[in-house]
């Protein structure tokens, strides 16, 4: 295979993948900074997360990104079929039992008048390349 037909391949590969967002897609990132005594129980979570998002119709795919930089905040990337699908999760019970052990986290440090161990802040895009 020359250099073109591997690239042409590449592009089709990519292009025909199930988990290829595509344009028409939305994008939650959920920006999360976490206390430094808090982090490994943050990347504990999502090592035994129990993917209730995974279940939910209209949803395409996750990352969890930890920083390089210790001072930057962790991003949650989901990728969505549409708006709408996102909202629905935010609403669900699968969303609530997704996130069930680190609310109870945060709970759980109000209960001690501590601030809580991590705040997160969302914000949604409209996928318009790739």
């Amino acid at each position: 295979m020359n250099p073109q037909e591997i690239n042409n391949t590449a592009i089709q590969s990519h292009e025909s993948n199930s988990n290829n967002p595509g344009v028409h897609s939305f994008v939650a990132i959920n920006y999360i900074k976490c206390k430094e005594h808090y982090k490994p129980r943050f990347e504990e979570l999502f090592a035994t997360r129990i993917k209730a998002i995974d279940k939910m119709p209209g949803f395409i795919f996750m990352n969890v990104l930890k920083p390089t930089d210790s001072e930057a905040d962790y991003l949650i990337v989901s990728y969505w079929t549409g708006e709408d699908a996102f909202k629905d999760w935010t609403k669900s019970e699968n969303f609530l039992e997704g996130h069930k052990r680190g609310f109870e986290d945060i709970k759980a440090a109000k209960m001690r008048n501590e601030e809580p161990p991590m705040k997160s802040d969302f914000k949604t895009y409209k996928v318009i390349s790739q």
